[in-house]
């Protein structure tokens, strides 16, 4: 059985991609499918090691943006999506898979295309509230669409569309304090605050946390996740503030009073690991986040309050959809980007931080939105179609 996977290249797509590659594995050993092969078609992939170590095949496809402004890109893009639609098309007969998944996005159009062409079963998957154009366009003729956000099903036809939630990464859950103070060298007793950027980071949320972090760590340990592209600029705009000694709340026997300053109490990180996250999880008493929905869907599987600050201007406007969506049980405050300033960001935080009780409602919210089963659903879907 030959099963080829596409979407974008952001770890909101390739996480998903990858939780319901390891469970269409796992079943697959279960039922004695011995032949299976699968594929990742699409531009370069969130993580090319992690996939090449789960035996994903990367076939490469070019795929061009449509953006929804005037930019030059937009021509030259159209070049580039004629080119991975003949790459598609080539590619794909070769393999000839059994069906395909997609999560949507740009970089699943050729692929989708080429499939519709071939009359490849197709499964899509929908993470957001609002879904984007190629998985609307796609979900006409889909086999199977699954969605994340009850919102998401007036967007695609009732007969084929399940409500299924986002699949996650189950190694990202679970783990112990041990394990997980050592991963991220958490030691002290104060409450923490994970701050989430997302993949390819968020410099609003960055640039905003810089200009409270001297109050954030006289309280709090911090573990902010930055970015690549960010993680050099955040080094040296907090290099000052974590040097400073007089700032910081003075713990008996701990790192401020023998002159370490405040960065035992920050962990800057451009991007966490699998054993990483699930230590950040784990440990953290307040999440700070984007609307992304595999976001979402990892911090309602933990069970965690949060603060969602949507990105603004996001394509058809997603994450405010995904985060009025994700909050209408009470599982997190919203902070538009408009609204965002340093004193309003640190006045929630503190606010959470002084109610238990709240944060204690919110846990229980995020755990009632969580849908457990979203990988091994869709991954027996994948399966049941293949074989046919």
């Amino acid at each position: 059985m030959r099963i080829a996977f596409t979407g974008g290249g952001t770890g909101g797509h390739f996480f998903p991609i990858l939780a319901v590659a390891r469970e269409i594995k796992r079943m697959a050993e279960e039922e004695r499918i011995l032949d299976l092969q699968l594929f990742y078609f699409g531009p370069q992939p969130f993580d090319p090691g992690l996939m090449q170590k789960e035996d994903i095949l990367f076939v490469p496809i070019a795929a061009g943006k449509i953006r929804r402004y005037f930019s030059l890109w937009n021509i030259t893009d159209i070049f580039k999506t004629a080119l991975g639609i003949l790459q598609a098309m080539a590619n794909m007969f070769v393999v000839m898979p059994d069906v395909v998944f997609a999560k949507g996005g740009y970089g699943s159009f050729p692929t989708l295309l080429a499939a519709r062409i071939y009359r490849v079963p197709v499964i899509i998957h929908e993470s957001d509230a609002r879904p984007g154009r190629v998985n609307r366009w796609a979900g006409k003729w889909a086999i199977r669409i699954a969605i994340a956000f009850e919102g998401a099903a007036e967007y695609f036809p009732q007969e084929r569309t399940a409500l299924t939630g986002t699949p996650i990464r189950k190694r990202i859950l679970g783990g112990s304090q041990e394990e997980a103070r050592e991963s991220l060298g958490v030691f002290s007793d104060r409450p923490v605050i994970f701050i989430i950027g997302g993949s390819q980071g968020a410099r609003v949320i960055n640039e905003t946390i810089t200009q409270i972090l001297p109050q954030l760590l006289e309280h709090y340990e911090i573990i902010h996740q930055v970015g690549d592209k960010n993680i050099e600029d955040l080094k040296l705009e907090t290099a000052s503030i974590l040097e400073d000694t007089h700032i910081a709340r003075r713990e008996p026997g701990g790192p401020d009073d023998k002159g370490g300053g405040l960065a035992p109490y920050y962990h800057l990180l451009a991007f966490l690991n699998e054993s990483q996250m699930r230590s950040a999880y784990f440990l953290s008493d307040l999440i700070i986040s984007r609307a992304g929905a595999t976001a979402l869907a990892e911090i309602a599987a933990w069970g965690k309050p949060a603060i969602i600050i949507p990105i603004k201007n996001a394509a058809q406007d997603h994450q405010r959809e995904n985060a009025y969506d994700y909050s209408r049980g009470g599982t997190a405050v919203i902070i538009e980007e408009d609204n965002l300033t340093p004193s309003v960001l640190w006045n929630e935080i503190q606010k959470l931080m002084a109610d238990p009780e709240r944060r204690a409602r919110m846990a229980v919210s995020a755990k009632e939105f969580f849908r457990p089963d979203a990988a091994e659903i869709i991954a027996g879907e994948i399966l049941k179609l293949g074989l046919h």
